[in-house]
């Protein structure tokens, strides 16, 4: 027994070390290695909303990201936080019935960190959830996040107007960004108060936003950028109709990105895809590509999927299904201008149902803001490989339309199987190598169909639906190889296809046209080679 007792004293002083050491660790690091689950209300974060929990919970992150990783658990009440920065490895999870409110205090997102707006590098003011270099991050669970843009939207208006000028923020701005602003009339047009997004995830990977829900952003509310491998799931972003650019989600230089199963309503664009801004786009040069955006259901909103007018740096192999939009301003839009440069390419979009559209159901523009003709430069923009197939638009002021510039045409847009009931039809500018496969088409106008400086174009089983009274189903102006086939057009039209001189090689061949009282307006068929149609 005697070894025994000499073991006793040593054991005691072993077991006093390692609790005193223990104590140290933990009180250096409160998320030690066997802890990475993390409660922020048993660490004393106020779920009453009183007291700014920020500074705990970014704590608490940077010591599970040191630790190997871990989740910070917000459970139900309401907790109110400056900027929350993500680090490697952390998941936010929210309980349904928590609510996390940011401040609009401006000097609690200071100092300024490197990001991106309206698709041009900038220093600015963090996000209220932000991230730079960082992997393997997520926001998950049932909770919601509360933007308390209200401040920020009304403090802008002021800015915009001229009401507000040097305040401390426009000055830091300013400091902040001198070379910036020395070279970007853009930017330096913004008065040195931009907005910061809700959400910023900025050269970040393997991102997830899983169940949760926003509202009140201060600018966009998600915006990852120059980040990939993104997914977004099964999240509700309600923002007030009246919000100033309070965009949904917002990828910006962006690969391999998954958004599915969402719902949005907000005060701009519910869905954008973006690659930065003219010069400063091109020399970031970084495409947003491979992107698939399904199940999703989009009310009010500017636009339901938008593609730019901000993608310099190109918008590539995109899938866009399965999706609602109702009460939009337009439902599909692609938006770019002289100046852009960047390529949009393969894209395609498939199984939409629309309603209630305010404006167009499709709307593909070059000509976002006004701009002379210029040569073809790295400038110039492109849209091309575009492809629409089962889709219902109903009740929208325009079915389809876009416009190309005279230097650069869209290419290469095909329709399929489409059915649409608006108060004008379709209208196409600039364009070349278009098909146009199984379109119904009831409008309230009488030139439901109209192209204008556009070649190489099919049109095929097309079929004017309840046509009013002097309808002329296609009318063609400076159009060049247009070929029209199987076509049925049982209800009454004055005209099936009429051309002006300049059109040249029109094709009507294979068409039953029961309700035409002429197919080509009894003008000289010169234009037109005519066989096998019947009237």
């Amino acid at each position: 027994m005697q070894p025994i007792n000499r073991i006793k004293p040593l054991t005691g002083i072993i077991i006093t070390v390692f609790l005193t050491c223990a104590t140290v660790i933990s009180s250096s690091n409160p998320c030690r290695a066997n802890n990475s689950y993390i409660d922020i209300t048993e660490y004393g974060a106020d779920f009453t909303g009183k007291e700014n929990s920020s500074h705990l919970v970014n704590r608490l992150i940077d010591s599970l990201s040191r630790s190997n990783g871990g989740t910070i658990f917000f459970p139900a009440g309401n907790y109110l936080c400056g900027p929350i920065i993500l680090k490697s490895n952390v998941s936010l999870f929210t309980d349904a019935g928590a609510t996390i409110h940011f401040s609009d205090n401006f000097d609690d997102y200071l100092p300024m960190v490197p990001s991106r707006w309206e698709g041009v590098r900038v220093r600015n003011f963090k996000s209220p959830i932000y991230a730079i270099d960082a992997e393997n991050i997520s926001i998950k669970g049932k909770g919601h996040f509360d933007g308390n843009g209200q401040k920020w939207w009304d403090t802008w208006f002021e800015v915009s107007r001229n009401n507000l000028q040097g305040t401390k923020w426009q000055q830091i701005f300013q400091q902040e960004n001198d070379t910036l602003l020395a070279g970007n009339e853009y930017i330096s047009g913004m008065h040195n108060f931009l907005r910061p997004a809700m959400v910023m995830f900025y050269n970040c990977k393997r991102i997830e936003i899983e169940g949760v829900s926003f509202s009140n952003p201060p600018f966009w509310t998600i915006s990852p950028t120059f980040s990939e491998n993104i997914t977004i799931n099964n999240i509700t972003i309600t923002n007030p109709a009246h919000s100033p650019n309070t965009d949904g989600i917002n990828p910006s230089s962006c690969k391999n990105v998954r958004i599915s199963n969402c719902h949005i309503s907000v005060g701009d664009d519910c869905i954008v895809l973006k690659s930065g801004r003219d010069a400063d786009g091109r020399d970031a040069g970084i495409s947003t590509e491979n992107v698939t955006i399904t199940n999703c259901t989009m009310l009010d909103g500017h636009g339901g999927v938008v593609i730019g007018s901000e993608m310099s740096g190109g918008v590539k192999r995109v899938t866009i299904s399965n999706c609602v939009f109702e009460g939009t301003d337009r439902g599909i839009r692609l938006k770019t201008m002289r100046g852009r440069g960047g390529v949009v390419e393969h894209v395609r979009v498939s199984n939409i149902v629309m309603k209630n559209i305010v404006k167009e159901g499709i709307m593909i523009n070059m000509r976002y803001h006004p701009t002379p003709v210029e040569p073809v430069s790295e400038r110039t923009p492109s849209f091309r490989n575009i492809h629409f197939s089962n889709i219902n638009i109903l009740d929208s002021k325009k079915g389809i339309a876009f416009y190309g510039l005279e230097e650069q045409n869209v290419e290469d847009v095909t329709f399929t199987d489409f059915s649409i009931k608006s108060e004008e039809g379709i209208s196409a500018a600039y364009a070349q190598n278009l098909i146009f496969d199984n379109i119904r088409l009831s409008c309230n106008n009488s030139t439901p169909l109209t192209l204008a400086n556009c070649k190489k174009v099919e049109i095929n089983q097309y079929r004017v639906m309840e046509p009013v009274e002097n309808t002329t189903a296609i009318t063609l102006q400076n159009c060049n190889t247009v070929k029209i086939t199987d076509c049925f057009q049982p209800g009454k039209i004055e005209v099936f296809c009429k051309a002006d001189t300049a059109s040249k090689n029109i094709y009507i061949m294979n068409n039953l046209l029961p309700g035409a009282q002429s197919i080509t307006g009894n003008k000289p068929e010169e234009n037109f080679i005519l066989f096998n149609n019947h009237k």
